[in-house]
């Protein structure tokens, strides 16, 4: 097995499987949504809370286990039956990686529109385009199909020479896109009520719902319940101390999403756009908000600027997911990891397909949906939520407690309090699996609030 090379590499891989669409587009639109900076605060605090020890939970199960997620499971639960945690775990990132894919396209194809300066305009045009380009029979497919072999691309050189060595230039890479377009937004006219909404807390906005949409996303924007940080755990060395990973893992997330909401909002607010434009916030007000904002060289190189940080945001979460089945079909089949990549790139671009066409020429969906939407739904609603509280239970009552222990201290190398490991393991058996529970019910609809 494979280990990372560096601390520096294994930080930036496992923070990139973190960092993704999620932070630069679903964490601003539910920021906006939610009430701005008491969002952020109460998404801290259940990142904290919950977050840290269901990652730490899946770093306990792969790093034990040393394998695939398939085998890291078995090995934790002492039963084969816990294997099938593993594989639903695969199947749920080849499902998020083909349709998220299409989103990943759209950036793409807006990066090679910004370059070709057909991004700007006016409200009616940005909308016609993108109306244009979802409808289109062959264009969302075939950009689809093209992020998933740039991903395939990383996935077929290794763990070092594709993973790490990807990781390393595309993080910091994706730091300074996001300075230079802070920058620019926060030196525009009345940027001042957009950093205000994001860190001036109005307490009285903290709601039930607030609270689950925040607990959400930290569970959504960590990945929790797809099995990457356990495979991505079986690549770590006896060393590596998975309580300051995780804490800086986590802060690597959090202060991403953060800089994201300055990038996005300080120019939305300088134009007069609402904070809770929602899901079009990206494709649809943006490119708008760049053309009023700034004369247009400027707002043809922030877009320019804007549409790679996505692309290359996209692209350091999607490595993370194909990984998955690529090393449980490879060690499990005995296949090369080439062999085992090309199934999981061909079943991805089959979904890819499917949920592009879905949303355009040849509506296809259950119960009114499309199947993109369905995906979403299936994944983020019962799959993710499922295989984390799965994964909390697994490390909190089944595994040996001398195991977890082990895997806390890295096998005697560091130092954990009486008091901490109690509060970790209080944290693990009862309050991440009511949480987790919680977000499940009330996503499927069984409790709202």
């Amino acid at each position: 097995m494979a280990n990372f090379a560096s601390r520096t590499g294994l930080i930036l891989a496992t923070a990139g499987s973190a960092v993704g669409l999620g932070n630069i587009w679903r964490f601003p639109t539910t920021t906006g949504e939610n009430g701005g900076a008491a969002f952020i605060l109460v998404y801290i605090i259940c990142t904290l809370l919950l977050g840290l020890p269901g990652m730490m939970s899946e770093f306990i199960i792969g790093r034990n286990g040393g394998g695939n997620a398939m085998r890291s499971y078995i090995k934790g639960g002492n039963k084969r039956a816990w294997g099938a945690v593993g594989i639903m775990g695969m199947l749920c990132a080849i499902i998020i990686l083909g349709f998220y894919s299409v989103v990943a396209g759209w950036c793409i194809y807006y990066l090679y529109q910004a370059l070709t300066d057909n991004v700007l305009g006016d409200a009616q045009t940005i909308a016609t385009n993108f109306d244009a380009l979802v409808s289109n029979t062959w264009i969302p497919s075939l950009m689809s199909i093209l992020f998933v072999l740039l991903t395939h691309s990383i996935i077929i050189r290794g763990v070092q020479g594709g993973i790490e060595k990807a990781s390393k230039w595309m993080m910091p890479l994706l730091f300074v896109l996001l300075i230079i377009i802070i920058v620019a937004s926060c030196s525009l006219p009345g940027a001042w009520k957009g950093i205000e909404f994001l860190f001036k807390p109005d307490f009285s906005k903290i709601t039930s719902k607030v609270l689950f949409e925040a607990l959400g996303q930290s569970f959504f924007s960590i990945s929790l319940g797809t099995a990457c940080l356990c495979t991505y755990a079986a690549y770590f060395d006896k060393k590596t101390n998975l309580l300051r990973s995780s804490v800086q893992i986590a802060c690597i997330d959090c202060g991403i999403a953060i800089m994201a909401g300055m990038m996005i909002f300080p120019a939305a607010f300088s134009v007069g756009v609402q904070p809770d434009a929602g899901p079009n916030l990206i494709f649809l007000t943006l490119p708008g908000v760049f053309t009023q904002a700034f004369p247009h060289p400027v707002a043809y190189a922030v877009a320019i600027l804007f549409f790679a940080l996505l692309t290359l945001a996209a692209l350091t979460s999607t490595i993370s997911m194909h990984e998955i089945g690529t090393s449980l079909l490879s060690e499990e089949l005995r296949i090369s990891r080439t062999k085992a990549a090309t199934v999981i790139t061909l079943c991805c671009c089959i979904i890819g397909i499917l949920s592009a066409l879905s949303m355009g020429p040849i509506p296809m969906g259950v119960m009114g949906k499309s199947l993109f939407a369905n995906f979403d739904a299936l994944t983020s609603n019962i799959l993710l939520p499922f295989g984390a509280l799965l994964s909390t239970t697994l490390v909190g009552w089944v595994m040996p407690h001398r195991k977890v222990i082990c895997q806390l201290t890295s096998y005697g190398n560091y130092r954990w309090r009486k008091w901490a490991v109690n509060i970790f393991f209080l944290l693990l058996r009862f309050v991440c699996p009511m949480g987790i529970a919680l977000i499940f019910l009330n996503q499927i609809g069984l409790i709202t609030f």
